[in-house]
């Protein structure tokens, strides 16, 4: 895997940061990776993306299981300019359930109108009984590609909705309807990170424009969640003997496998436990950092 010469601060997120991102669901972390990182990301995708069908006709591609289908990405995974966010939010249980990398060429013609707006977690918000549902898991979406204006395919969200468990919308996906009031399209520069919460509502605009929209998203949750990436055989892969241990937890590959380990009941072995014992950062002030 490619190095790069990044701070690693492993510095828990703020007060602030944590009062902004209960209050609107997302927070945005501006400049996140450097130039010569977007570079480099955005290559590792582009060369997939060119020898798959999808780029030998020009339209998008929606790759699920990131790391699995373009291994440079796995540099993400743990990112230290935006990991913290992630353990500071959920703690040390966690892998990554849920992971895809996003090419949109521009649209040469209007598509079909399509109620896109979701919330993450699928059958999640179908079957808990409760009013706000629980979090469960964040995302963080590293972006690639220029979308400081809108029009450029930006991710479109309703700010403070991640506390409503239901949208007003169509009857079908495929009637028109208005946009959902309050949605704004996020507007971002190459490597900045956004961090959102899965119950945000959000939605895909198109992109009209000359710019290729290119993004790399990664989910996170608890490790007593099936996770939902095909990383079964990823151990057999060449280089995943060069992740680190904390890489290979977030690819479901720590511990031997039980419901036990995965419901946390050995932090002792479980290596994300480890790092944040060693770096003195099990607040007991916040439970999910502590056994």
């Amino acid at each position: 895997m490619t190095q790069f010469s990044v701070i690693d601060t492993w510095t828990p997120m703020t007060a602030a940061e944590r009062e902004q991102f209960e209050q609107d669901g997302f927070l945005v972390i501006p400049g996140a990776l450097s130039s010569e990182e977007v570079d480099h990301y955005q290559g590792a995708i582009q060369r997939v993306y060119m020898n798959s069908p999808e780029g030998a006709e020009g339209v998008a591609l929606h790759q699920l299981s990131a790391a699995t289908h373009c291994a440079e990405l796995a540099g993400l995974l743990d990112h230290p300019a935006v990991f913290p966010y992630v353990w500071s939010l959920l703690g040390w249980n966690v892998h990554v359930y849920h992971s895809h990398f996003d090419v949109h060429p521009m649209l040469r013609k209007p598509r079909p109108f399509r109620w896109e707006w979701h919330q993450d977690g699928g059958r999640q918000n179908r079957e808990i009984e409760a009013d706000p549902r629980p979090r469960l898991s964040v995302k963080l979406a590293f972006w690639l590609s220029d979308v400081s204006r809108a029009g450029r395919g930006n991710l479109t969200v309703i700010p403070g909705s991640h506390r409503t468990n239901w949208l007003p919308g169509p009857l079908r996906r495929d009637l028109p309807h208005p946009r959902p009031e309050g949605a704004v399209e996020l507007t971002v520069n190459p490597g900045d990170v956004l961090l959102f919460d899965r119950r945000l509502w959000h939605a895909r605009s198109d992109n009209y424009s000359d710019f290729t929209r290119m993004v790399a998203f990664f989910g996170y949750t608890y490790r007593w969640i099936t996770i939902r990436d095909e990383v079964a055989d990823l151990s057999r892969q060449p280089w995943f003997g060069t992740l680190s241990p904390v890489q290979r937890q977030l690819l479901g590959h720590v511990g031997d496998g039980s419901g036990d380990h995965g419901w946390g009941h050995f932090p002792e072995t479980t290596p994300l436990y480890g790092e944040l014992a060693e770096r003195g950062l099990l607040d007991p002030s916040y439970p999910p950092l502590i056994p």
